[in-house]
């Protein structure tokens, strides 16, 4: 507290109002789940492959009658584990040549790392859920909810189950769908979600105090 004044909580300044059950809940009431999504080397593919890929994706798109956004995170490559574990194998190395040239690799790594700043990016499709943009509802009852869902979502569990289970269905459906389109995928947890904002609004604290298993997720290596 500085000069009597109390100080204001960070969050209140967040769009985020709570984070659970694999789910982001916003302040508006409205949730979101988060995908984990791989990429494709699509200029390696074959021009055929390309034109197939471009398809599937329009399609893909043309099922969807809500809208969904896609995040790319681009953040300084950390390879401090990658590192110890090559002073440990250099460490351990009973082959001299063996060793020596592990050492020079790891020399390699580091000039480069000091030259150039590598960059690691993730891609996230950002899967929205509101009932007032349920087709299926009255407009009444979509009406009363402009006013009510927050409320609602905080308060009752019935009523955020119901929610949720309407967002596991479209988190589902994008998931298959990017599947088709040889993009692996999976849903965010809970703790991953809580670790992805962490990471987002605290960038220069995450690289210094990591929070670790979102960073550990591949999607590439999913089945």
């Amino acid at each position: 507290m500085a000069g009597g004044r109390p100080q204001t909580s960070t969050q209140k300044y967040l769009d985020i109002a709570e984070i659970r059950d694999d789910t982001v809940i916003l302040n508006d009431g409205t949730i979101r789940g988060v995908l984990l999504v791989s990429s494709i080397n699509f200029d390696l593919k074959a021009e055929e492959e390309q034109k197939s890929i471009i398809g599937g994706y329009i399609s893909f798109l043309n099922t969807l009658d809500y809208p969904l956004q896609v995040v790319i995170q681009s953040r300084p490559l950390n390879i401090d584990d990658y590192m110890e574990r090559l002073k440990k194998v250099e460490k351990e190395q009973t082959n001299e040549l063996l060793r020596m040239q592990t050492a020079d690799y790891k020399q390699f790594i580091s000039e480069l790392l000091t030259l150039e700043r590598i960059m690691s990016k993730k891609f996230y499709v950002i899967v929205p859920y509101s009932s007032v943009s349920d087709k299926k509802r009255s407009f009444r009852d979509r009406f009363s909810s402009v006013f009510s869902t927050a409320k609602v979502v905080s308060l009752s569990r019935k009523r955020f189950d119901e929610f949720a289970a309407q967002l596991d269905k479209r988190c589902n459906f994008i998931s298959a769908g990017l599947a088709s389109l040889s993009l692996n995928n999976q849903r965010l947890g809970t703790q991953a979600l809580i670790e992805l904002f962490y990471n987002s609004y605290n960038p220069d604290l995450f690289q210094r105090q990591p929070m670790d298993d979102v960073g550990k997720l591949k999607v590439d290596s999913l089945k």
